[in-house]
């Protein structure tokens, strides 16, 4: 197992990683907002499934692949990339759509859907995956399984996402007063839509 003093440190060098606004953030906060705190949950497992996603590929050896090779790892880039904008446009669109679509709207809030919506998000972006690539090996002792000690601080990192996104939730929970108003909703909207949409240019452009 990885020593305790290690996980600090990842967790530290993580941590502001983690305070980042990012994909998941946007839709905690869009998806909570318009559904109520329940609809936090799936988003923070699906953020959580990714990180083991990333975690188990860096085991295996494929994410080093991808990685290492300029093609395979611009391929990566430009599908997290169109997911994101693809996710933004639909998230900007469903903003302006009229109040008396109401079933459109239910199916977006269904748990499976934002859950693989965070899933996605998560496992498309090659920059959490280069943390399994290039900042978790200094925190591991080569003398030891370095699969046990990847997934312990793959478990360590999604905890520390976990108590991020909960404690966001607890403050949009806070304002529901004035996030449940329909303008605020379409504000909320459209604000976690250009998010989405910078981070998929911003993936490209990086």
């Amino acid at each position: 197992m990885v020593h305790p003093c290690a996980v600090l440190g990842f967790l530290a060098a993580v941590l502001p990683l983690v305070a980042t606004p990012g994909a998941s953030l946007a839709l905690l906060v869009q998806h909570v907002t318009d559904n109520g705190r329940r609809q936090a949950l799936p988003v923070i497992l699906g953020t959580a499934t990714g990180l083991y996603v990333h975690a188990a590929l860096a085991v295996a050896g494929l994410s080093a692949l991808v990685m290492h090779s300029g093609r395979a790892f611009t391929t990566v880039k430009v599908v997290g990339a169109v997911y994101l904008v693809g996710l933004g446009l639909w998230t900007w669109r469903s903003a302006s759509a009229p109040a008396r679509a109401p079933a459109r709207r239910r199916l977006s809030a269904r748990p499976d859907s934002v859950y693989v919506q965070a899933l996605l998000a998560n496992v498309l972006n090659p920059k959490a995956a280069s943390i399994y690539l290039t900042l978790a090996p200094q925190f591991i002792d080569a003398d030891a399984a370095f699969g046990s000690q990847v997934l312990a601080l793959a478990t360590a990192h999604a905890l520390l996402m976990t108590l991020w996104l909960l404690a966001w939730t607890g403050l949009v929970r806070r304002a529901s007063h004035v996030l449940r108003k329909p303008r605020f909703k379409r504000l909320a909207a459209r604000a976690t839509a250009v998010m989405l949409l910078a981070l998929g240019v911003r993936t490209v452009a990086t």
